[in-house]
């Protein structure tokens, strides 16, 4: 079958890629000039790479490992020391460790919890590890029953200090979905401590060495086109057109840049596009449909990604630090972490601004001045007295609308891959599988995308499809 696939993000992608896989062929258009989606990443006038988001992949992203695999680009993650690193709030410049050692799951990230002393009491963690047994014991069916219920609401149920949340969780809650624990959906942490205790190198981390529409993005689609597929960027999807039985006629793809607009008929379409944007896309016939319905409760998070290059090093490390500052949520020095922008002489900072609601419309000045006061404390000895260090270049990177924000009620609005239309499908982190909004969840959700539709197969087709060029409109 020929499968049109809307969006050129780690979802679309995957889905594109094991469909190939499956004997089809998928023919992708994404609306930008450039791979990923919200893994996107540009190169500035100087040669600088700077990116949608601080991309981190777990050893729990069994999924998102396999295609790495799957593609012989396995020795591109750069994996780093099993280890969790805190800022310290009361003593600037330090930091605290959760250093997991070379155990057996659960019991490497029980040591890693009681080994450390800095954060949490004996009587928190053992109020907390107590808190944790139903989790472990019941597995998925647990975490999905305790959407009701945000992470400060869970952890009062279960008479967990509310320290706990102010030493650790509000920083996790913030690296996992941008917001604060008043707020997550305990399902998303849970799930998150679910893999990192269950498997023994689940919370180990691990940076690409390079950007990731290069280093990841284009092995996709190298696979993709010689298997026959094909990816076009800048052709954004602008209307699914439908038959007169509310199936999929084709998707009306638009014209930008002097570039005629064209239809693109196939024999079943996907959209892996975010879910904001597919809900203005969705046509009128379908909007009673309760599968769609239940979209509108899904919403975008706004993400703020700040880079900034100084004149000297401030850190030697080598890993991802999570600031614990109301501001920001994780950073890294990525001239440590990233081969490909790897500087032996000076620091480029990236960090992510979370929660980002109250700043996604001030200025960039505004932002990278809050976050250089921030950084006054996470780095003292660099800016205090007459030999600061020097902020040569800042970018800032603003996405309105990102991963989809996990409140609780939200796993029930969560839609299957395969909708009412007979030949329509989706893809993304948004739809259902187990490891909500990430990169693993896209990968997922595209290689469900992918199932779905092969098993679809027999019912839809082969057909006659062709992409039929016509003037844009």
């Amino acid at each position: 079958m020929r499968v049109a696939i809307a969006g050129a993000g780690l979802a679309g992608l995957a889905c594109a890629k094991y469909l190939c896989d499956a004997g089809h062929t998928p023919v992708v258009v994404e609306a930008r000039d450039v791979l990923g989606g919200k893994v996107a990443a540009w190169q500035d006038e100087e040669g600088d790479w700077y990116e949608t988001g601080l991309h981190i992949f777990f050893g729990a992203y069994r999924n998102m490992r396999q295609l790495f695999k799957e593609l012989g680009i396995e020795d591109r993650l750069q994996w780093k020391s099993h280890s969790m690193i805190f800022n310290q709030k009361d003593h600037p410049g330090t930091y605290s460790r959760f250093d997991f050692p070379d155990l057996p799951a659960p019991f490497n990230g029980v040591a890693a919890i009681l080994g450390n002393n800095d954060m949490l009491t004996w009587p928190e963690k053992i109020a907390f590890g107590l808190g944790l047994v139903p989790a472990m014991l019941r597995g998925q069916q647990y975490v999905e029953e305790c959407d009701q219920y945000s992470w400060t609401e869970w952890l009062r149920l279960h008479n967990i200090p509310e320290r706990v949340n102010d030493e650790v969780f509000i920083a996790m809650a913030k690296a996992l979905n941008f917001i604060d624990p008043d707020e997550i959906s305990s399902t998303v942490l849970l799930t998150a401590l679910n893999r990192f205790l269950q498997e023994a190198d689940g919370s180990k981390m691990a940076f690409l060495d390079g950007n990731p529409p290069q280093r990841l993005c284009q092995p996709i689609v190298d696979y993709v086109t010689a298997r026959g597929g094909e990816v076009h960027l800048e052709a954004p999807l602008r209307e699914i057109e439908l038959n007169a039985d509310g199936t999929v006629r084709g998707f009306r793809i638009g014209g930008i840049k002097g570039k005629e607009g064209f239809t693109l008929n196939a024999d079943a379409y996907v959209s892996a596009l975010p879910v904001d944007p597919f809900k203005r896309l969705l046509p009128q016939p379908w909007k009673s449909m309760p599968y769609f319905q239940k979209l509108e409760g899904l919403n975008g998070v706004p993400v703020i990604n700040i880079h900034l290059w100084f004149d000297r090093k401030l850190t030697d490390i080598d890993h991802l630090l999570f600031s614990r500052s109301p501001l920001l949520s994780v950073y890294a020095d990525m001239s440590n972490t990233c081969r490909e922008y790897h500087d032996p002489e000076r620091s480029m900072l990236e960090l992510v601004f979370a929660p980002a609601k109250d700043w996604i419309g001030r200025s960039d000045d505004e932002i990278v001045a809050a976050t250089l006061e921030e950084l006054k404390r996470l780095f003292p000895m660099h800016f205090t007295g007459e030999d600061q260090a020097q902020l040569r270049k800042a970018i800032v990177v603003k996405t309105p609308l990102s991963v989809y924000k996990t409140v609780p009620g939200c796993q029930q609005l969560r839609p299957d891959q395969t909708s009412p239309i007979a030949n329509f499908f989706l893809a993304g982190d948004y739809t259902m599988q187990r490891y909500l909004a990430s990169m693993e969840g896209a990968v997922l959700s595209g290689k469900q995308c992918a199932k779905a539709v092969a098993a679809a197969a027999e019912r839809l087709g082969p057909t006659p499809a062709e992409l039929v060029l016509t003037p844009a409109g």
